[in-house]
C-alpha cells in the first residue's frame, strides 16, 4: 500500500485546553488505546500520534498536551509542544468541551489562533451532557469568530458523531504514500508506552491525593523464552511523603495500581507480562532537562 499513488495521507493536530476529552477521542478515531486518559489536568505531557486507516487513506493523529496559560517549566515545554503540533499538522481540529463553554483556557487558544491567522475545524465534546439550546448557542458564538471552516458536535465517550469526523478528515487528506506501516497504530515506544499506562493507573488511584509531580520510567524489558515478559518500573515522586502515598498502607495502593498496568499492558500486548514497581524519590525531576528530553519536550521553551 505505501507505494500506491492512490493512497491519501495526512497529519491532524488535536488541541484545546486540559482534560477536554482530546485522548479519549484520539483512542476512539484509533479503535485502539494510544493515549492515556485520566481526570487528572495535564495527563497527556508530550505529542501521541495515533495512525488510523480510512479508505485509502491514513489518518495520523496528533494528540498535544492541553493549552493554557502557563506557569511553570514543564507547563511551559507541554504549551509550546501544543503549539508546535498546529505548525506541523495538515489540519488542527480545537476541541471545546460543551459543559464548559469558552472558559478562560480556551480563550488562551482562541486568542493565539487569531494571531497565527490560522483557521481551523472545531470539534465540540460532550454534546450528550448538554441541552440543544445551550449547544447551538456555544457553535454559534465559537463560529462568529471566524476562525472555523467546519463544525462537528461529537462525544468521544459515546462515539456519536466520530464516524462523521473521520469520514471528513480522510476525505481532506491529500495524495501521497503511506507514512506508517498498515497495521502500526502509534509512534510510541513500547517502554514508554507501558511506562505512560502505569502513570494512569497512578492518576486513577491518587489523583485526588497526589499533586502533578509524578512520572514513570520503565528500567528494564525482558522477553523471556515463555513468550512472556518482565517489566521494571519506576514510579518517581518529589518527596518522602509522596511515596508513602502511592504504596499506601501495607502496599496495598502500589498493589493495585500495578495489578491495573499489567491487565492492561497483557492485552495490548497479547501476552503475559511480569511487572515490578518501585517507588523512588527523585527531588524536582521536573527541572531535570534528560526528563524533557525523552518526552521530547523543549526544555528552555518560553
Amino acid at each position: 500500500m505505501t507505494g500506491s499513488s492512490k493512497t491519501r495521507c495526512g497529519f491532524f493536530a488535536l488541541i484545546g485546553a486540559p482534560n477536554v476529552g482530546k485522548s479519549t477521542l484520539v483512542n476512539r478515531l484509533v479503535g485502539a488505546k494510544v493515549s492515556i486518559v485520566s481526570p487528572k489536568v495535564q495527563t497527556t505531557r508530550t505529542r501521541v500520534l495515533g495512525i488510523a486507516i480510512k479508505d485509502q487513506a491514513q489518518v495520523i493523529f496528533i494528540d498535544t498536551p492541553g493549552i493554557f496559560a502557563p506557569k511553570r517549566r514543564l507547563d511551559r515545554a507541554m504549551v509550546a509542544s501544543a503549539w508546535g503540533g498546529v505548525s506541523d499538522a495538515d489540519g488542527v481540529l480545537l476541541l471545546v468541551d460543551a459543559q464548559r463553554g469558552i472558559n478562560a483556557d480556551t480563550q488562551v487558544i482562541l486568542d493565539g489562533l487569531k494571531k497565527q491567522n490560522r483557521q481551523v475545524m472545531l470539534g465540540i465534546n460532550k454534546v450528550d451532557l448538554v441541552k440543544k439550546p445551550v449547544l447551538l448557542d456555544l457553535a454559534a458564538t465559537l463560529s462568529a469568530t471566524g476562525l472555523f471552516t467546519e463544525i462537528f458536535m461529537i462525544s468521544a465517550e459515546t462515539g456519536d458523531g466520530v464516524e462523521d469526523l473521520m469520514n471528513y478528515l480522510s476525505a481532506s487528506a491529500g495524495e501521497s504514500p503511506w507514512m506508517y506501516p498498515e497495521d502500526q497504530i502509534s509512534d510510541m515506544p513500547s517502554r514508554l508506552l507501558a511506562a505512560e499506562i502505569t502513570r494512569e493507573k497512578v492518576f486513577l488511584q491518587l489523583h485526588q491525593e497526589l499533586p502533578y509531580a509524578v512520572t514513570v520510567e520503565t528500567e528494564k524489558w525482558e522477553q523471556r523464552d515463555d513468550g512472556s515478559a518482565r517489566v521494571d518500573q519506576v514510579i518517581f515522586v518529589e518527596r518522602p511523603g509522596q511515596k508513602a502515598i502511592v504504596l499506601g498502607k501495607k502496599g496495598s495502593r502500589i498493589k493495585k495500581i500495578g495489578e491495573a498496568s499489567r491487565k492492561e499492558l497483557e492485552n495490548l500486548l497479547g501476552h503475559r507480562v511480569h511487572l515490578f514497581l518501585f517507588v523512588k524519590v527523585r527531588e524536582k525531576w521536573g527541572d531535570d532537562p534528560e526528563r524533557y528530553h525523552e518526552w521530547g519536550l523543549d526544555f528552555n521553551a518560553k
